[in-house]
């Protein structure tokens, strides 16, 4: 009877199974963390551009798994909230494996935003994730990790955020994010996830940005679905984080945390605290900027081009957007409609310099979000804004938890090139063309 009862797992009042923070009792017969220990360090040149990759079919979650598995990462903070918990569940097993040398469960996500930013401030490589009310009440601490110039990787599984409580995607989330500061990339699919979070490590620590770097995707569609992912051997990792090489000192004896606040003369009422605070705001969006050559470097581009020379018509999406617009392109050449697609992948730095170059000839761009507000219409409308002449549908928009059946783009792309009136988007989403100048007015106005 006793022993029965030994084996039954153990848990917390909360009913959370209790696990050590010691490493798994051994018999003698094998080493639960001998095959991390095996692990090779390698550049991350050869990571990202000569190493032998391997195909598998999995899902989002096992994808951002895999990313750290090969990311030397130091420090993991978890906190449940769907869709996100799966992943940290997930980095939980490779911290029981070796692979992650921290990893526990915060009290809720103020205390995991500050606990990463203690860790990173120590000098240690950091990955966190959350989601919809997740972000937003953290987003204290995240905003202020810029200022700090602190560097660390955090994943965004955007689902709705607004009243009536729901968990099902929505990427509203992004819009506030995109202003604090970090680097934001969104992934459309497995494969992105595994790539940005990796890159974002080394981008994140380089000298000259020593920023955070958020990885959003659109929950449920890329954590939960499975996708082809090309991953390089498990048997190799990143460097590790050298604090000692980095821009800022960390936390030690010599730089101990009350000097944060103690010696900061932005605290003081006068013009001097409010032009030093400026000037640093000025310097962390140079930093944001100065990362452009890193993303080029390690991912390839800020974003992705197909068929948009000669098009009748370009969609330009972001995250799970883009997948749908794929098929759209596929659905409307059928039809004898030539559609190029831009896919951006990097939301802070925005790919201004590239929009304005592939859209200077482009008649009508379409671009489809997963959200209510449209920012990423908003972004490419200020960015393309002189350069070109294009009509600018701000849609179709699905929001609260919908999918988005490719006929919506299909649609506004038909009407669009036919000079039809759209039945899914609001005129005042509408800029160019034969619009109404009260109209354009409107739409700059929310911008």
């Amino acid at each position: 009877m006793s022993e029965a009862l030994e084996a039954q797992q153990k848990t917390n009042p909360q009913g959370d199974p209790i696990t050590s923070v010691a490493a798994p009792k051994s018999d003698g017969k094998k080493d639960p963390h001998a095959e991390a220990k095996r692990q090779k360090v390698v550049t991350p040149e050869y990571m990202f551009h000569e190493a032998p990759r391997t195909k598998e079919f999995i899902t989002g979650s096992e994808a951002a798994k895999e990313a750290i598995r090969r990311s030397n990462v130091d420090l993991a903070v978890a906190y449940p909230i769907t869709p996100q918990s799966e992943t940290m569940q997930l980095v939980g097993v490779l911290y029981g494996e070796g692979y992650v040398k921290e990893y526990y469960r915060g009290e809720e996500e103020v205390g995991v935003m500050a606990a990463i930013a203690g860790g990173s401030r120590s000098g240690v490589r950091c990955y966190t994730a959350t989601a919809g009310p997740g972000t937003l009440r953290g987003l204290e601490g995240i905003a202020s990790w810029p200022g700090h110039r602190l560097p660390a990787v955090a994943m965004f599984t955007c689902r709705v955020v607004n009243a009536p409580l729901a968990i099902q995607p929505d990427n509203i989330e992004v819009s506030y994010l995109l202003n604090c500061g970090m680097i934001v990339f969104h992934a459309e699919n497995q494969q992105d996830m595994f790539d940005f979070t990796m890159a974002g490590f080394i981008i994140s620590e380089k000298n000259d940005v020593t920023l955070p770097v958020g990885v959003c995707c659109d929950g449920f569609f890329v954590t939960h679905a499975r996708g082809y992912v090309r991953m390089q051997d498990r048997g190799i990792k990143l460097p590790p984080r050298e604090a000692w090489r980095g821009a800022v000192p960390v936390l030690d004896a010599e730089n101990p945390p009350a000097r944060l606040s103690r010696d900061a003369p932005v605290q003081k009422s006068n013009f001097m605290a409010y032009n030093i605070h400026a000037v640093w705001q000025q310097e962390v969006w140079a930093a944001v900027e100065r990362s452009r050559k890193y993303i080029n470097q390690y991912l390839g581009g800020l974003l992705t081009a197909e068929n948009v020379d000669g098009a009748d018509a370009i969609i330009i999406a972001s995250g799970s957007a883009a997948a749908q617009s794929r098929e759209a392109v596929r659905l409307c050449a059928e039809k004898g409609i030539k559609v190029g697609l831009i896919k951006i992948r990097s939301l802070r730095p925005f790919p201004t310099k590239e929009l304005r170059a592939l859209c200077g000839k482009a008649k009508l761009i379409v671009v489809p979000e997963f959200n209510y507000v449209g920012w990423l219409a908003k972004e490419v409308a200020t960015a393309i804004y002189g350069f070109s002449q294009a009509k600018i549908i701000g849609g179709p928009r699905v929001y609260g938890g919908q999918s988005m059946p490719v006929e919506l783009i299909v649609d506004e792309v038909e009407s669009g090139v036919h000079g039809k009136k759209s039945t899914n988007v609001a005129m005042s989403s509408i800029m160019g063309g034969a619009v109404n100048p009260e109209e354009v007015a409107q739409f700059m106005r929310s911008i």
